[in-house]
C-alpha cells in the first residue's frame, strides 16, 4: 500500500470516529448537564477539520516534481504539520482560557451535577481517542509524516481533555467542584508541549536541516566501504519534508579513467539511495587524489 493511500485509510477511520464522538458527547453533555461534556465536543469534531488538513496536505506532497517545483512538492506536507500544530497550541491555549474563567467566576460553584450518562461518555471518549492515537502514530512513523504525526497528537489531546472531563465529573459529583477546572489546566500544558514539538519537527524539515548523527555514521561505513573510495572528504544532509537529500565528495585514484571514477560515484550513489530508503537523492563528486598530493607539496 502507497503511502497516499494509508493517509487517506487512516485519515477516513479518524473522521468517522471524531463525527461519531463528536455527536455522542455533545448528546450526553446536553441531557446529562455537563458543560464539560459539551466543550468536549467542540473539540472533537475540530479534530474531522485537522484530520482534512492532512488529507489535503499529503496529496498535494504526494505530487510529482513540475516546472515550477522540479524538487517536488514534500514541503507542503510540512505546512499542513505546522497548520495543525497552531491549531493544537490554540487548542491547548482555548482550555487554559476556559478553565482560568471558571475558576474566577465561581460558576463551577452553581452548576448543575453531572449526570452518570457524561461519566460514561467520557471513559468511552478517553478509550476511543487513545487507540485513534496509538492507531494513527504507528502509519505516522511508518511513513514518516509529520502532519500525520501532528493529527495523531490532536487525538490525544482529545483523550486528555476527556480525562479533564472525567475528573472534573467525578469531583463534582463528590462534592469537589474545582478538579475540573483545575485537571483541565494541567492537560493544556501537555497539549501546548506536544504543539511545540511538532511544530519545531516540521520547521526543521522546513529549512534544510541535517539528519541525525547515527543515520550519517551509517552513511559514511557505507560510502567508504565501496571499492575504488579512498577517502571521505564530505557529507552532507538535508532533510527536504520526510525525505533526504544527500551530497558526498570522495578521494579517489587520479590516475584511474573517467569512465572507471564515475563507476565509482554511481556506486556509492546507487549504495546509498538502495540502504536509505528515506534518501531521496544522492549526489556525489569525486576528487583526484594526485590533485591533492601535488597542492599539499607546493
Amino acid at each position: 500500500m502507497d503511502n497516499n493511500r494509508i493517509v487517506t485509510k487512516v485519515s477516513l477511520v479518524s473522521i468517522i470516529v471524531n463525527i461519531a464522538l463528536s455527536v455522542i458527547k455533545l448528546l450526553a453533555g446536553i441531557f446529562a448537564h455537563s458543560a464539560a461534556m459539551i466543550s468536549d465536543a467542540v473539540h472533537s469534531a475540530s479534530d474531522v477539520f485537522s484530520t482534512i488538513i492532512v488529507i489535503l496536505g499529503f496529496r498535494i506532497s504526494s505530487k510529482a516534481p513540475d516546472k515550477e517545483h522540479p524538487y517536488g512538492h514534500e514541503r507542503f506536507e510540512c505546512a499542513a504539520g505546522l497548520i495543525l500544530s497552531v491549531i493544537l497550541f490554540v487548542t491547548g491555549l482555548g482550555i487554559a482560557k476556559s478553565s482560568f474563567d471558571t475558576i474566577i467566576s465561581g460558576d463551577y460553584l452553581t452548576a448543575k451535577i453531572p449526570g452518570r450518562a457524561a461519566l460514561i461518555t467520557a471513559v468511552i471518549s478517553i478509550l476511543s481517542k487513545e487507540a485513534l492515537y496509538r492507531y494513527t502514530i504507528i502509519y505516522a512513523k511508518k511513513i514518516g509524516s509529520p502532519s500525520l504525526k501532528a493529527d495523531a497528537w490532536h487525538h490525544r489531546s482529545d483523550a486528555l481533555s476527556s480525562v479533564g472531563a472525567f475528573i472534573g465529573i467525578i469531583g463534582t459529583r463528590l462534592g469537589f467542584a474545582l478538579c475540573e477546572p483545575a485537571a483541565c489546566l494541567v492537560i493544556c500544558l501537555f497539549i501546548v508541549k506536544a504543539a511545540y514539538e511538532i511544530f519545531k519537527e516540521s520547521l526543521d524539515k522546513m529549512v534544510d536541516k541535517a539528519c541525525d548523527e547515527q543515520l550519517q555514521q551509517q552513511m559514511r561505513e557505507t560510502i567508504t566501504s565501496q571499492d575504488g573510495v579512498e577517502k571521505l572528504i564530505e557529507l552532507k544532509t538535508r532533510m527536504f519534508a520526510s525525505k533526504i537529500y544527500v551530497d558526498v565528495i570522495i578521494a579517489a585514484d587520479g590516475n584511474l579513467s573517467l569512465e572507471n571514477a564515475h563507476k565509482i560515484a554511481e556506486n556509492v550513489h546507487h549504495s546509498i539511495e538502495k540502504q536509505f530508503p528515506d534518501v531521496k537523492h544522492c549526489m556525489v563528486h569525486v576528487d583526484p587524489t594526485f590533485c591533492k598530493n601535488r597542492q599539499e607539496g607546493k
